[in-house]
Parts: structure tokens; sequence; C-alpha cells
């Protein structure tokens, strides 16, 4: 099988980490849009119609589902995606972990981009799932862009000031941005408080992964070997990961080693 993802940048890189976890024989096509990144301060029209872009040029290699690896995309794009590529191709959006976080009750926080923190999408998440629980929306300045450049000092900089503004002792921390997922393991180290239980960090990676899985469509051909593989689309251009990625451990376990 084939699962492409789509996100402005190297955001898309956790849950391709999951599909390749769940299914090492899987194909990957990862589009980004490094010629308009960051989407986020476009208007919604434009956002839609980037991503759009990113997943025609994607579904060109006939992928047999499509994971819209980007929170930003999933509000303002996926109503446009989905219209334009199913029943064919299978889309898949991304959505903030608010419902499994507040399994385990309250507090908890929900770290975004700060267009997305007090937006009407993530407070009617809220709502719908979080309702009774002590929820504390954290707009993390810069950190997506820090996480994007693989720029260390500037992640922990972002890091430290969102967990500045993140209550002491909450039981979850929501990752509202895939991006934020690569740098997890610095997100949790800093919302530590001493004495107090370790907060459980909720990604959407696995979620999305899995669900893109379960929609694949069967394919006339699926008794075939398959090989791994790896296409990096930039802007639809075909290039390689960047350094940026290869950086982070998500994005050089997708590189396909060459045969003996």
């Amino acid at each position: 099988m084939k699962i492409a993802l789509v996100d402005s940048g190297i955001g898309l890189l956790p849950a391709a980490a999951a599909v390749r976890r769940a299914r090492p024989d899987a194909g990957l096509i990862l589009s980004s849009d490094p010629d308009g990144m960051p989407w986020g301060p476009r208007t919604a029209h434009d956002i839609a119609a980037r991503a759009l872009a990113c997943a025609r040029a994607a579904a060109e290699l006939d992928p047999d589902a499509l994971i819209v690896a980007c929170n930003t995309a999933s509000v303002h794009a996926l109503p446009a995606l989905r219209a334009a590529l199913e029943p064919a191709l299978p889309v898949i959006g991304t959505v903030p972990a608010v419902k499994p976080a507040v399994a385990a009750g309250g507090p908890i926080a929900v770290w975004a981009t700060p267009a997305t923190t007090g937006s009407p999408y993530q407070r009617r998440l809220i709502a719908d799932f979080a309702d009774g629980v002590d929820v504390t929306e954290v707009p993390c300045h810069g950190l997506a862009d820090a996480v994007e450049r693989a720029d260390e000092a500037a992640v922990d900089l972002a890091v430290q000031a969102a967990a500045a503004l993140t209550p002491p002792g909450v039981r979850a921390v929501v990752l509202g941005c895939t991006h934020y997922e690569l740098v997890a393991g610095r997100i949790l180290a800093a919302v530590r408080t001493p004495g107090a239980p370790e907060p459980v960090l909720h990604g959407s990676a696995e979620a999305v992964a899995a669900q893109a899985l379960r929609r694949v469509r069967p394919r006339d051909d699926a008794s075939a070997p398959v090989e791994p593989s790896l296409v990096v689309l930039r802007s639809g251009r075909r290039e390689s990961l960047t350094d940026a990625a290869l950086g982070y451990a998500a994005g050089r376990g997708l590189v396909v080693p060459s045969p003996a």
C-alpha cells in the first residue's frame, strides 16, 4: 500500500513514522509546501488552495489513502479536499486529542499555535469533549517555526515560554500542532512538576495513522509483494528529506536503506 501525507512542512513526520511502525511495508508520499509555509497566517481560502495543491501532487502517485497531517489544514481545507478526492481516495484529517486527554479527568492543557488557541474550532472541541474539565489553552509562540527549522535553542525558548503558561500539576497536555510531537520529550521535561505525577502527552499521530490504515482502499494487486518506499514532494517538486527533517528521529526512521 501507499499512504500520502500533506502538511505545510515537517509536521507530517510523526504521522508518517506511525504509519511506518504499523506497516513497515507501506510506501510513503510526503507532500509539503515550503514555498507557501507557514499556513497559519493565511486566509482559510488560501490554506485550502495550497493544501489541495499538495494533495493533488501526491494523488498523482496513486496512494491508497491521504492523511492531512496538519491541524490548520484539517480545520480549513478538509471539506475541499474530500470534495475533490473522495471517494476514490480516502482523506483523513487530524484532530487534537482532547477527547482521550480528558478521559482521566483534569486539569489538562492544550498547546497550540497562537492562531488556533482560542479559535472557534478549538473552543468547540473543548466544549464537546471536555465539559466540566479544567482546560487551559496555551499559545505556543514560535514553537512550530522553531521545530520546522530544527533550531534547538529557539525550540527550548518557545517550550519554556509555553510551559510558563501551563498550570503546574496538569494531568495531560494535548499537542495541538503536529510539529510539537517532534519535540515531545522536551515538552514533557518542561511541564513536569516536582512531587506530582508526570503529565501524559497526547498527540494525534498514532490515531490518524491507524484511521488511515483502516480506510485504505483495496487494490486488485493486493497479493503482489510491496517494497517500502519514500517519495518527498516539496511544493510539487521531487526532492529529498531536508537536513531539518533528518534532525529528528521520526525523519531518520523513514529513510529506506539502499539495496546491498
